[in-house]
């Protein structure tokens, strides 16, 4: 996908209600399903691990761990919002045909650089973060795949929320305004613990573009369900915040909520193992990703204090005499400073890091031992 977005003289619209004193409390209604529910589907990801995929079980936690990375980057990082939304629906061509151009630069050919960024990029950036996954896992790179995995995960979850793929995406246009949150955070995080599911082998998908258009098509025909159960639920109590609000929320949506999730789990495992197949099904045990401390050959510690702003101390133990790289790379999995490459003695070892002008924001310390690989993830809040 050669197109890029640039900057242009014309603000959109969203952009400049983005801008607006609203800001703080729109970023936080916009994190697709909450935290809850972005922990919960990449943690699901891994019931879909076929038997090819067990070496995967080893990065479930970071994929847990790191799935709303991709929204606290919103922060420090002006492009990333696009990357979480498409409103589908302000396509006249969808309206018509329900279908939109699905390449990049057929949209832009088509509409302009301007309108497809400002009513969002969400299906290329899976594909960008799905072509990123596996050229990493070509280079035989698995800790910078893990980030790239994480950020999938995150960007798959988000083209499963149907209030993800609209125009009214919180219900401004119809008298549902705040619907967005309360359906994303408020009920999930009340009935996560109900949405259970299994999970069924994960296969290849033979054309990624069209198997990311394909749900994102069907996911933006529950838009309209998401709205009646809310105008069900706002008719029983108009206390937001009250059990029986949501309760009739949860009740009346639970049959498609559901659904969504376990495909968004699913989906992202067929991903993952299609990255992988396309990138030559690398073994991933030849790094030691699995990394279990009561045979490796090194332990990382956190970094204290985290999160930091001028400096930062590091501690680890050497199991053995070995050759170690510690680096810190940025969310990108681009490496931002090298700590440490030396052959060092065992024992216990310390380090301290001084960002300088290292831009705010979430960071790795990658520490490489040749055995083995450990990740630690750190939060700058400014250097000197």
């Amino acid at each position: 996908m050669p197109a890029t977005i640039t900057q242009t003289n014309n603000i959109p619209l969203k952009k400049l209600f983005f801008s607006s004193a609203l800001l703080l409390s729109l970023s936080v209604m916009l994190i697709s399903w909450g935290a809850t529910g972005h922990s919960k589907i990449s943690q699901a990801s891994s019931l879909s691990f076929n038997q090819q995929m067990q070496d995967f079980q080893a990065w479930v936690g970071f994929l847990t761990d790191h799935a709303s990375d991709a929204d606290y980057r919103k922060n420090t990082d002006p492009t990333e919002a696009p990357k979480h939304y498409i409103d589908i629906d302000s396509y006249p061509e969808f309206i018509t045909t329900g279908r939109i151009p699905q390449t990049l630069d057929s949209a832009i050919a088509l509409h302009g650089a301007a309108f497809v960024e400002d009513n969002g990029i969400l299906p290329w950036a899976i594909e960008r973060t799905f072509d990123s996954l596996r050229n990493c896992m070509i280079r035989h790179d698995f800790v910078k795949a893990e980030i790239f995995a994480a950020d999938l995960g995150h960007y798959v979850a988000d083209g499963h929320m149907p209030l993800h793929i609209t125009t009214n995406y919180n219900g401004q246009l119809t008298g549902n305004t705040g619907i967005h949150s309360r359906y994303e955070s408020t009920m999930i995080n009340a009935f996560v613990g109900q949405i259970l599911y299994t999970g069924t082998d994960a296969t290849e998908v033979s054309n990624v573009n069209q198997y990311i258009f394909d749900y994102l098509y069907l996911n933006n025909s529950y838009c309209d369900s998401v709205l009646a159960a809310d105008n069900y639920a706002k008719s029983l109590s108009s206390n937001y915040s009250s059990s029986i609000y949501k309760n009739a929320l949860w009740a009346k949506s639970q049959s498609f909520t559901t659904p969504l999730f376990e495909r968004a789990s699913h989906a992202l495992a067929n991903l993952i193992y299609t990255a992988w197949l396309q990138a030559g099904s690398p073994s991933l045990t030849l790094t030691a990703i699995q990394n279990p401390l009561s045979v490796s050959n090194v332990e990382l510690f956190q970094n204290m204090p985290n999160p930091f702003t001028s400096s930062t101390h590091i501690n680890y133990t050497l199991r053995e005499n070995t050759k170690v790289l510690m680096q810190v790379r940025d969310m990108s999995g681009f490496t931002i400073a090298t700590l440490v490459n030396d052959s060092l003695a065992e024992g216990s070892h310390t380090i301290d890091w001084v960002p300088g002008n290292v831009a705010p924001g979430i960071y790795y310390l990658v520490l490489n031992t040749g055995k083995f690989i450990q990740v630690k993830k750190m939060v700058c809040l400014g250097g000197l």
